[in-house]
């Protein structure tokens, strides 16, 4: 079962983030993430209404964390998916799966070589991939960048929403994240003076994509609890797929053949992790 949740929060954050780039590409990147986030805090705060507000505070702290590190990864993400090649941007950012290993590595913990090469071979592919970016216009290379930056700190998230959900309660651990992540968008908002507040036409959808990322995130935290993190993380990592299939579907994108070969290596990388774990 946690395999099932694991991969279903990678189809569920696919869909998210599809929205949140097309949404980003229309309307003001604070106003996309923190409107997001406050419907995610919305649809949460329903939901432990139901349950009951029974709270871990371990739990809660590593949420915290992860919160901090899911709001630069999801505004870096978001304005990559802006202002790059969504089938480019996704995959690179994938790579943060690569982050919960070199973690639990530098914990002791020792994959198998196959799971260490599968994770050089998915940097290998980002980099090709980046690579390419780096001969097309400034905002595409700028794109590339901050896809590098989403992966770094997506894989944070990750790990400390992971270790949250395992060792305590899941349930905690969104709140925590929630409540990290909007503080720290909010806070960066107001410093920048940034406009928060879309046009009425986007505000559905802009909701939509809250709603989403927080179920993922509950899928995956559940997922961790139930299964291995390492594994978890790089299923939970797969949602590129997704994304990149809307963006050629519903945008019609063009990508080179270098760049393909990037993004299959990339993918081909995080999959042998996959296996392998």
């Amino acid at each position: 079962m946690w395999v099932v949740l694991a991969l279903g929060s990678s189809l569920v954050w696919g869909c998210a983030d599809f929205l949140g780039g097309v949404s980003t590409r229309r309307a003001p990147l604070t106003a996309v993430t923190v409107v997001s986030q406050a419907a995610g805090m919305c649809a949460l705060l329903v939901w432990l209404a139901v349950r009951g507000f029974s709270l871990s505070s371990g739990s809660l702290a590593f949420g915290l964390l992860a919160g901090i590190g899911g709001a630069i990864g999801l505004s870096a993400f978001y304005k990559a998916l802006a202002v790059g090649t969504m089938s480019i941007v996704s995959p690179v950012t994938a790579c943060g799966a690569v982050v919960p290993f070199g973690i639990a590595l530098g914990r002791g913990e020792r994959p198998s070589p196959w799971a260490i090469g599968g994770a050089v071979v998915a940097l290998a592919g980002a980099v090709l991939a980046s690579a390419a970016e780096g001969r097309a216009s400034g905002d595409r290379r700028l794109g590339a960048l901050l896809a590098v930056v989403a992966a770094l700190a997506i894989g944070l998230f990750a790990y400390f929403l992971g270790v949250g959900g395992k060792h305590g309660d899941p349930f905690s651990a969104l709140l925590g994240a929630r409540i990290g992540s909007m503080s720290l968008l909010v806070v960066g908002a107001l410093a920048l003076r940034a406009p928060v507040q879309p046009t009425r036409a986007l505000l559905p959808a802009i909701a939509l994509v809250g709603v989403l990322d927080t179920t993922a995130n509950a899928l995956f935290a559940f997922a961790a609890r139930g299964g291995f993190l390492s594994v978890v993380g790089v299923l939970g990592s797969l949602y590129p797929v997704v994304t990149l299939l809307a963006a050629h579907v519903v945008l019609h994108e063009r990508i080179t053949r270098v760049q393909k070969g990037g993004v299959a290596l990339a993918l081909v990388g995080v999959c042998v992790v996959a296996g392998v774990s």
